[in-house]
């Protein structure tokens, strides 16, 4: 199973009113362990960066007036994530920012081309209802070391939740098993025949204690016990 886990920073936060992706980056990990494959840019978005998109992510107009356009990139991103399930945390932002962008080249739209796109918070906020399920506060909940992101970088928060990612989903290394694939890969097998069972009775003074609280129970209900009623094997 191919997985690419991606991420995005924009100049706002709405790509209906022109915003821009400024980067993109995508890590991929098959069956559960990275590959260290990984497709990363800073793009020129031809456009002012919102004051409250810089502080979050730390990248001005200067540092992005040299970089390649999206449309200079499209192709070989495509073709990165080709195929893929797409890993985002808090997809629909990314995804409407992808399909914006592709959509100015009219080109086909992401699900196109990565039919598959799980949403990392929608998962968080069912495993986690009712508790903050930000990147950072999953990384302290997975015990995912975060001390460097001091600035939201697209590189670096798609590599925090994909780590996140394996935690959250602790438990399933089962469901990436290839159907017919030989027994002996997984391990040695183990025989499903049993020992025989140890049997412990009660001893003498366990079983008069038990007659001792059978009574008090006896006594405080006015019934007789039904563990007296009860036929011994």
């Amino acid at each position: 199973m191919r997985q690419i886990f991606l991420d995005t920073e924009t100049t706002g936060l709405d790509p209906r009113q022109g915003h821009r992706i400024v980067e993109v980056a995508g890590v991929e990990m098959v069956n559960r362990r990275l590959t260290g494959n990984r497709f990363h840019r800073y793009l020129n978005p031809e456009r002012d960066i919102d004051a409250g998109a810089q502080q979050v992510h730390g990248l001005t107009s200067e540092f992005l007036q040299d970089k390649p356009r999206f449309a200079d990139i499209a192709d070989e991103l495509i073709a990165f994530l080709h195929g893929a399930e797409l890993v985002i945390h808090n997809a629909p932002f990314d995804m409407g920012f992808l399909n914006a962008e592709l959509q100015r080249l009219d080109r086909l739209p992401m699900v196109e081309y990565c039919p598959t796109v799980t949403d990392t918070l929608k998962l968080a906020k069912d495993l986690h209802p009712g508790q903050k399920n930000n990147l950072d506060a999953l990384c302290r909940r997975y015990a995912v070391d975060n001390t460097s992101r001091t600035l939201h970088g697209a590189l670096l928060d798609a590599e925090l939740l994909g780590a996140v990612y394996l935690g959250m989903t602790r438990g399933q290394e089962s469901l990436v098993m290839e159907v017919g694939a030989p027994a002996a890969q997984f391990g040695p097998q183990h025989s499903t025949v049993h020992a025989p069972l140890k049997v412990i009775l009660a001893d003498i003074q366990e079983l008069a204690a038990h007659d001792t609280e059978l009574t008090r129970i006896e006594q405080e209900g006015r019934n007789a016990s039904l563990w007296r009623a009860a036929p011994m094997e």
